[in-house]
C-alpha cells in the first residue's frame, strides 16, 4: 500500500531539512580548522542532526498532545507534588546544556493531572531552546491553564554548562529558579509546605 502523496511529501521536506543540517555544521567544522572527512568526523554531521532534533523536539509538542486528556475529576484538595523529575535542554545563550532536577506542585481544585504528564510536560519545555528562568514559568502557567487549580509552584535547580565550561569556569555553582502561582504565592504556609516536601531527607 503505497503511502498519500501529502505525507511522502512531508518526508522528504524532513530529509532535506536534515542534509540541511548536516551542511551547515560540515561547514562549521572547516571553519575551526578540522577535517570533516577524517574518520571520526566523517559520520558526525549526520549524529549531530539526530541529537539537536531530539534535543529540540519541544517545539513540536504542545498541551493537549503531551497532556493526552490525562486529567480527571476528583474530590481531593491536598498538594499534589512530584519532585526531582530530571532533565536535559540547551541554553539559548551558547546553545550548551543545562541540567537539574524540576520539582512541581498544585493544590487541585475539582481536577487532577496523570502524575507521569507532569513529567512529559517539564520535558516538552525542556527539549527547547531555553532559558532556565522561562522554563520554571511555562511549565507553572501550563497546568495553571489546564486544571485552574487554587495554586502551582515550580521549582527548578540546574547546572548550566556555559558557565562551568567557559566564562567564569565554576563548576560547583547552581542556579535555583521558581515559580509561584496562586495561593503558593499569597499563601505563606502552602508555600512552607511545598519548601519541606522537596527538601532533602536526612539520612
Amino acid at each position: 500500500m503505497t503511502k498519500p502523496t501529502e505525507e511522502i511529501l512531508l518526508q522528504d521536506d524532513k530529509q532535506i531539512d536534515a542534509r540541511k543540517i548536516a551542511c551547515h555544521l560540515r561547514e562549521i567544522i572547516k571553519l575551526i580548522g578540522e577535517d570533516p572527512n577524517r574518520e571520526g568526523l566523517r559520520k558526525t554531521p549526520e549524529r549531530f542532526e539526530k541529537a539537536l532534533k531530539f534535543l529540540t523536539s519541544g517545539y513540536h509538542q504542545n498541551l493537549d498532545h503531551v497532556l493526552n486528556g490525562a486529567t480527571f475529576s476528583v474530590a481531593y484538595d491536598e498538594m499534589v507534588v512530584v519532585k526531582d523529575i530530571e532533565f536535559f535542554s540547551l541554553c539559548e545563550h551558547h546553545v550548551l546544556p543545562f541540567f537539574g532536577k524540576a520539582h512541581v506542585a498544585y493544590l487541585p481544585d475539582k481536577r487532577v493531572l496523570g502524575l507521569s504528564k507532569v513529567a512529559r510536560l517539564v520535558n516538552m519545555f525542556a527539549r527547547r531552546l531555553q532559558i532556565q528562568e522561562r522554563m520554571t514559568s511555562q511549565i507553572a502557567h501550563a497546568i495553571e491553564e489546564k486544571l485552574a487549580p487554587q495554586g502551582v509552584g515550580v521549582i527548578i535547580e540546574a547546572r548550566h554548562l556555559c558557565m562551568q565550561m567557559r566564562g567564569v569556569e565554576k563548576q560547583h555553582g547552581s542556579a535555583v529558579t521558581s515559580a509561584m502561582l496562586g495561593a503558593f504565592r499569597h499563601n505563606k504556609q502552602t508555600r512552607d509546605e511545598f519548601l519541606a516536601l522537596i527538601r532533602p531527607r536526612k539520612s
